[in-house]
């Protein structure tokens, strides 16, 4: 089913086109936009909400921007849905996030238009900021545009990249998209200051003041470095008199302005693409503007709804016909409440995904005990440090994609004092439709390599909840990954024990080929055997649990026995569980032939977990495929 768009937006198939129409036909484009983003999202599912509120800044921008000459960079890309329908995919659209299709963030090799990519938040005003700096180099003098979220402007390396951009002397224009969310809620004194200046009168007087001036320009013939100079003659007599975060950084402030008012946009954005130098917009949006549901409804909810009746708001969730094993997050979220409340050294911490990562729980049932620290991977790790130093046991739940962000924080904060941090690392392996950009690929091979750190991943929902309790009383840094989605026991609440650290578990004796499994995946194996059974073989499982420290005593057993050996993972290759069992046979002194499945060396695209997986070799019949080759050898042998 491909979605019909609205009469004008069927006439746009690149800004050029967009730019044909006058000015006074702007809201009904703006409409007929929001109307296909709807359609299509209600359909075929996708993020939803951040892209509704940023409909007539993007229709503005293309209207007055020269794209893709001019550079415009999105943060977070998932505001850019009406990017992309005027940026040529339109027809495209209905491929968004589903397997081989369009990407559901700004990706550079898709679109010329698309001149960075951004899956992590907080990266616009650097990576804008560095292509101001080649333009100038280049004496190329193009406009240069960074989109930024109130969330995203949370993390750290925003305000890095506007304390360097206040002393840069570019053409850059920072326009804060100020809708106080980014999935969830935004914390911090960052969204009290921005709440301040869209209610105070000074600011807006301010803002009344600057853009009459600014209209004079046109009006009597001024010239554009008069008219700045009274601007800023403005700026100091009135906004100074308070103090003023983004002028302190030396950038010119302009706002508050309505984000939804498509023709003063328009107007702004060419006054201030004639004003030289750093500068920032602020826009005050509504996420999931123009959709009654999206506006007056939770807003997390509708940040990624899935698909849903676009007429009544009804969000459809399938029925389940027989018990559901949970989620893992949501196992994480209630044993760690479970776990606090008989240890009152538990504290819990995430940056910015309270809902996502279902620390949320834990927020509700002990507001004082859990803490959600804004976009900030790395505060969220030494923070945790901080508190372990006092006695406590922080459980720092982190995506393994932003954990890459926190790195040095885990090495220097955490792991070189030997503090007791457990790092909770959700949307391990393959994170399904978020593509590349949110992949959890890379945490084994770069937790392993880290002294004093324990680095372990439960097959099921049980050896979460057992893990996340060896964690709490282990007394160093341990880590934990789990993937995204549903795990496989309907009855999860397992009594809590301590599992040994390096301990594994024989799933299943065998002969012949032994399958060394680490995680989740190891389910995989659990299929894969049934099938081969009814085949005649008998492949023995083994559940390594944990990576770091390797069961030594299984590893003896199985490399005593087996000549052939499989190592699945849901992680990369290089460096990961298979290399770790490579590197400890050859320590040993042991000779098999060990064939390792996980992520190749390459960057996997988006698409459901199970399509990734097969794609990769290590879904179900690529390791059953993968024994039967290997029982082969040993047959003809």
């Amino acid at each position: 089913m491909q979605i019909t768009p609205g009469p004008l937006l069927a006439q746009i198939q690149t800004p050029e086109d967009l730019k044909k129409f006058p000015k006074d036909k702007l809201v009904q484009i703006c409409e007929e936009l929001r109307h296909f983003i709807v359609d299509n999202v209600s359909v075929y599912g996708g993020h939803f909400g951040a892209s509704l509120g940023v409909v007539e800044l993007t229709v503005a921008l293309h209207y007055v921007l020269n794209t893709p000459q001019d550079q415009l960079v999105w943060d977070v890309g998932h505001q850019a849905y009406g990017h992309k329908i005027l940026t040529g995919r339109r027809d495209q659209f209905h491929t968004n996030r589903v397997y081989g299709g369009l990407s559901g963030f700004p990706k550079r090799k898709e679109s010329e238009y698309d001149t960075f990519g951004v899956g992590h938040s907080s990266t616009s005003i650097s990576a804008a900021l560095g292509m101001a700096v080649a333009s100038k180099y280049k004496n190329n003098p193009i406009q240069h545009v960074a989109v930024i979220g109130d969330g995203s402007m949370t993390g750290g390396m925003a305000f890095e990249a506007m304390n360097h951009a206040g002393v840069s002397d570019t053409n850059l224009l920072i326009i804060l998209n100020d809708n106080c969310m980014s999935i969830d809620p935004n914390v911090g004194a960052l969204k009290d200051y921005l709440t301040d200046i869209t209610t105070s009168h000074t600011y807006n007087k301010v803002k009344d003041e600057v853009w009459k001036m600014l209209g004079k320009l046109s009006k009597f013939g001024s010239s554009a470095q008069e008219v700045i100079s009274k601007v800023e003659g403005a700026i100091k007599s009135a906004v100074l008199k308070q103090s003023n975060l983004f002028e302190s950084l030396n950038l010119r402030y302009f706002g508050p302005v309505d984000g939804h008012d498509v023709d003063h946009l328009v107007e702004i954005l060419k006054d201030l693409r004639d004003i030289p130098g750093p500068k920032i917009l602020h826009c005050v949006t509504v996420k999931g503007k123009g959709y009654g549901p999206a506006e007056s409804g939770n807003k997390t909810t509708w940040h990624a709804p899935g698909t849903f009746d676009k007429v009544t708001g009804e969000i459809f969730k399938k029925v389940p016909t027989t018990p559901q094993a949970p989620k893992y997050q949501d196992v994480f979220g209630h044993t760690l409440v479970e776990l606090a409340e008989k240890d009152p050294r538990i504290m819990g911490v995430t940056p910015a995904m309270p809902s996502g990562s279902s620390l949320n729980i834990m927020m509700k049932a002990m507001p004082d005990r859990a803490f959600d620290v804004g976009i900030a991977e790395q505060h969220a790790v030494t923070f945790s440090a901080g508190m372990a130093t006092q006695g406590l046991v922080p459980f720092c739940n982190i995506y393994s994609s932003f954990m890459q962000r926190a790195y040095d924080q885990v090495i220097h904060d955490v792991c070189l004092q030997n503090l007791p941090v457990v790092f909770c690392l959700d949307r391990a392996g393959f994170a399904g439709a978020d593509g590349p950009t949110h992949h959890g690929a890379y945490d084994i091979a770069y937790f392993r390599c880290v002294p004093n750190l324990v680095v372990s991943a439960p097959m099921n929902e049980e050896e979460l909840r057992n893990l996340m309790y060896t964690g709490s009383v282990y007394g160093g840094p341990f880590s934990i990954r789990y993937p995204r989605g549903n795990g496989v026991m309907p009855e999860w609440k397992t009594p809590l024990r301590e599992i040994p650290v390096g301990q594994g578990r024989i799933v299943r004796e065998g002969e012949d080929v032994a399958i060394l499994s680490l995680g989740a995946i190891g389910n995989y194996a659990v299929e894969a055997c049934k099938t081969l059974e009814k085949e005649g073989l008998n492949p023995a499982h083994y559940d390594m649990r944990f990576v770091k420290p390797l069961d030594g005593d299984l590893l003896h057993e199985v490399f005593s026995k087996f000549k052939k050996v499989i190592t699945v993972e849901d992680g990369c290759l290089m460096g990961g569980f298979g290399s770790a069992v490579l590197e400890w046979m050859m320590d040993h002194g042991y000779q098999a032939q060990v064939k390792r499945l996980g992520i190749p060396d390459d960057i996997i695209e988006h698409g459901e977990q199970i399509e990734l997986h097969r794609e990769c070799g290590f879904d179900p019949d690529g390791i059953a495929a993968t024994v039967r080759s290997l029982a082969e050898q040993v047959l003809v042998s």
